[in-house]
């Protein structure tokens, strides 16, 4: 605040770097290793991410984002048996949110003998915090354990040399006006800045605008 006060900028989006591709691929290897060689003939990655409201994935692309980078670490590793689900729900309970929630989609693996074993891969999050431990090594480790379903948690990208690589690259890149900008996949590079309509204000249902409050400023 006030005079001589820093000015802050925000990294671009990262969800298709190569760093972060690279970084997560690492992180779902080491945790594939981990799986025993007695239920390695059909392994399902599941990769999770933070769940959000239905009325707010429809007026951006998060379920895109989180589909390209499931593409692409997948790609990376050659894995064919993959899903994606979400975790750390919250909200009232009558709203909906994207789906399924990983504890359902785990009994649904069990129960439909989808998969021999599942590495849980939490792409959305960056760094090992407590909903990725809560959410993933407390209720879902001990769900697949009542299920006797082998699980192993992959880490998320954390202090990865990858990772930590790509974010002094794209400290570069904001400095820089012809710095490579660096992404794999279809959907490109993103914007230093998200536009001013890029993600709209979900629009509740059956709620109409009168025309005073159009014409009629609001504080």
């Amino acid at each position: 605040m006030g005079r001589g006060a820093p000015e802050i900028d925000k990294l671009r989006a990262f969800f298709n770097h190569p760093g972060f591709i690279e970084a997560s691929a690492d992180r779902l290897q080491e945790a594939l290793r981990e799986i025993p060689p007695s239920t390695r003939q059909n392994v399902q990655v599941v990769y999770t991410a933070h769940s959000i409201p239905v009325s707010m994935a429809e007026t951006c692309d998060y379920v895109r984002q989180l589909e390209e980078v499931r593409k692409l670490v997948s790609a990376q590793l050659g894995v064919t048996n993959d899903a994606l689900a979400y975790q750390s729900r919250s909200g009232a309970p009558g709203q909906p949110w994207l789906e399924p929630d990983i504890l359902d989609y785990l009994r649904k693996v069990k129960a439909l003998d989808l998969a021999s074993a599942v590495v849980l891969a939490p792409i959305s999050f960056i760094s090992d915090h407590m909903e990725v431990l809560f959410d993933l090594d407390i209720e879902a480790q001990q769900l697949c354990a009542s299920l006797q379903l082998p699980m192993v948690r992959a880490k998320t990208v954390g202090v990865h040399p990858k990772f930590i690589a790509m974010i002094r690259e794209l400290v570069l890149e904001r400095m820089s006006s012809d710095a490579e900008r660096r992404a794999l996949g279809s959907l490109g590079p993103r914007q230093d800045v998200c536009a001013e309509d890029c993600c709209p204000a979900p629009q509740r249902p059956g709620r109409s605008v009168a025309p005073e409050m159009v014409s009629k400023p609001r504080i």
